[in-house]
């Protein structure tokens, strides 16, 4: 049986570590500090040390290594090329700086997702949206966007995977139009399904 996906944002793993009782608020400015740092100061040793910030807290928090590690292959892939791209280019130290630093911000992320229930995580972003009702956008639309997103993603990666393994027993999995039109047939029929059920809530009526 394939084991459940927890995606490059994790799972929730309960617990009583300081990270796990802090407020949510506190924890996504955390997250915005954290990622304003990465972008802005410049040098492999400060991205090696905001990586081994981020690897400390989730010690702390003690959430099991293979909760936060498990789904990161792509995220790994991603960084590896970017970094042989930056390399390719003539600039190695950037290169191993915009890896780590792609590795810390995910696995940032992660470590909030594992720490906040999805539930406190939706109501923070919805109050935090309450100003954009002032220019007509409903701060619940905005949880809701934010919901739905973190529903769909891991529908599209079990999508894409039930499909690789049906091309597979097929003798296709060489074949890119085995794995990506189905994958696309059912992703599109499940949006599809999805502003179905919206609309019969009377989501986007006036």
């Amino acid at each position: 049986m394939r084991a459940p996906w927890a995606g490059p944002l994790g799972l929730h793993h309960p617990g009583r570590s300081v990270l796990h009782r802090a407020p949510v608020a506190a924890k996504l400015v955390a997250l915005a500090a954290l990622s304003l740092a990465v972008v802005l100061v410049r040098g492999l040793t400060a991205a090696v040390a905001g990586l081994a910030l981020v690897v400390g807290a989730t010690a702390l928090a003690r959430v099991p290594w293979h909760r936060t590690t498990r789904g990161l292959l792509p995220v790994v892939l991603t960084a590896v090329a970017l970094g042989a791209y930056q390399t390719w280019v003539g600039d190695p130290a950037r290169g191993a700086e915009a890896a780590v630093d792609l590795l810390t911000l995910v696995l940032a992320g992660s470590l909030v997702t594992a720490t906040t229930r999805a539930d406190d995580l939706l109501a923070a972003v919805t109050r935090a949206a309450r100003p954009l009702r002032h220019v007509g956008l409903p701060p619940e639309t905005v949880g809701l966007a934010v919901s739905l997103f973190l529903r769909t993603v891991p529908v599209l990666v079990r999508t894409v995977a039930e499909t690789r393994d049906a091309a597979r027993a097929r003798g296709f999995e060489r074949d890119p139009r085995a794995l990506v039109v189905p994958a696309a047939v059912r992703m599109v029929g499940h949006a599809r399904s999805t502003g179905d059920a919206l609309a019969a809530r009377g989501l986007g009526d006036d």
